[in-house]
């Protein structure tokens, strides 16, 4: 299996957030690369990486769809392994944008990981409200930490109460903001704003769970 994934240290790393990429952007895309250099900026080391389909798709130049999630989480996993007996230990996270964070909290049950971070979870196809996606984060055995705008498609605020969620995970809205935190100009929030309060929310979720578990 072929690795391909960069890591983005602070000076001074108190933990580890393996993050992986949405269905249709890389590693590389903006949104990946800024939310890394917030999350330095906050003490956290960063590993982005590709999924195997993602890297055909920067090989070939063609586009293609994400593979089954049963191959993603395969990677996913042993990339996990790979960084265990590669790097120092740090307390792990692991997390994603989108389908990335939704392998995520997945995968979290049989990881290492003290917990998961999404940035805008897929609660449900957009459009369709009836095909929810949480059947696993009912009863979750570990936190996870889900940023969402509030009226992204795939799950807006105003349905959240009928997603029935367990109480260890907790969401928090970023104003106005669509699937990628962003809002509109005319709602007077910004997108840097909305991505400087995930990053907080991250950093303070990961913090807890880190202090917590050292006590």
């Amino acid at each position: 299996m072929i690795f391909d994934y960069t890591i983005d240290s602070p000076a001074t790393a108190h933990s580890r957030l393996v993050l992986a990429h949405g269905a249709g952007a890389s590693m590389q895309s903006d949104f990946m690369q800024h939310m890394s250099s917030l999350l330095c900026e906050r003490g956290i080391e960063v590993v982005r990486f590709n999924f195997e389909y993602m890297q055909t798709i920067q090989q070939t130049g063609k586009r293609r769809p994400p593979e089954k999630a049963d191959k993603l989480l395969s990677h996913f996993s042993a990339l996990l392994a790979h960084l265990e007996s590669t790097y120092c230990a740090l307390p792990l996270f692991i997390g994603g944008k989108s389908m990335g964070g939704r392998m995520a909290t997945l995968l979290l049950p049989d990881s290492l990981a003290r917990g998961a971070v999404v940035f805008g979870y897929p609660f449900h196809p957009p459009g369709k409200p009836e095909k929810l996606r949480t059947a696993h984060l009912l009863q979750p055995d570990k936190p996870v930490c889900i940023l969402q705008g509030e009226r992204d498609t795939f799950g807006t605020r105003a349905e959240l109460p009928g997603f029935k969620l367990a109480a260890t995970v907790e969401v928090n809205w970023l104003p106005d903001g669509d699937h990628s935190l962003k809002p509109r100009k005319s709602s007077g929030y910004t997108y840097q704003t909305n991505m400087q309060s995930a990053a907080e929310y991250a950093a303070s979720f990961i913090h807890t769970h880190t202090t917590q578990v050292n006590l």
